[in-house]
């Protein structure tokens, strides 16, 4: 009985001497075991964080790289916003140019014209000295023809021109008659000058009455009062 006692209790230190080297090394496995895991775990959260700072440094370049080409696309604004105010500034520049110029001709044509109608006029008061000192004296004012009709220069003569129609007046006994001055003019027939220039009537010394161009008084009408 004592050799079975010792025999069993040999056997379970035998046994436990086998079961706690198993242990320990399970347990060694298990603490070796639990890094690795917690690298394994801590392996995403470190690739992500690399993802994330290379998308941080990657977006940083884009925006690095996006600079220049803002400051160019603001730079050729720049440019062309100078160019247009240059052009329009030249424009302008232009059209006041164009404008003095014209103002400068108008300015010019109107001395010319002004310049041709002084000499008009003055042809126009020689022509009609001229006409005077070739028919003699007109009448007088207040002298009367030979019915009675009275010359007055207040109705009568160069001052009062007028122009006259072909078909205006009136039509009277066979005859186109002409209102002036208070009195009804006629001819035979009229001439073409007639109705072109402007006509003034004026009674001769010799108590006759006359329809005489105003611009060239050269060209006369006997005419009669009806």
């Amino acid at each position: 009985m004592k050799a079975l006692g010792v025999i069993s209790t040999t056997a379970l230190f035998l046994t436990l001497g086998m079961t706690f080297p198993a242990f320990a090394q399970e347990e060694h496995h298990q603490q070796e075991a639990k890094p690795e895991k917690q690298q394994e775990q801590a392996k995403p959260a470190k690739q992500e964080q690399q993802q994330q700072a290379k998308g941080q440094q990657e977006q940083k370049q884009q925006q690095q790289q996006a600079k220049p080409a803002r400051q160019e696309q603001q730079q050729q604004a720049k440019g062309q916003q100078e160019q247009q105010q240059k052009q329009q500034q030249e424009k302008a520049a232009k059209q006041q140019e164009q404008q003095q110029a014209r103002g400068q001709q108008q300015e010019k044509q109107q001395q010319q014209q002004q310049a041709k109608s002084s000499r008009q006029e003055q042809q126009q008061q020689a022509r009609g000295q001229q006409h005077e000192q070739a028919h003699g004296q007109w009448a007088h004012n207040g002298q009367k023809d030979s019915r009675g009709h009275e010359y007055n220069e207040n109705r009568f003569g160069r001052e009062h021109h007028a122009r006259f129609q072909e078909h205006g007046g009136r039509y009277y006994d066979g005859r186109r008659e002409y209102s002036y001055g208070g009195y009804w003019f006629y001819a035979a027939a009229y001439p073409a000058w007639f109705y072109r220039e402007d006509v003034y009537f004026i009674m001769g010394a010799d108590g006759l009455w006359y329809a005489v161009a105003y611009d060239n008084p050269s060209l006369m009408l006997q005419v009669e009062i009806s």
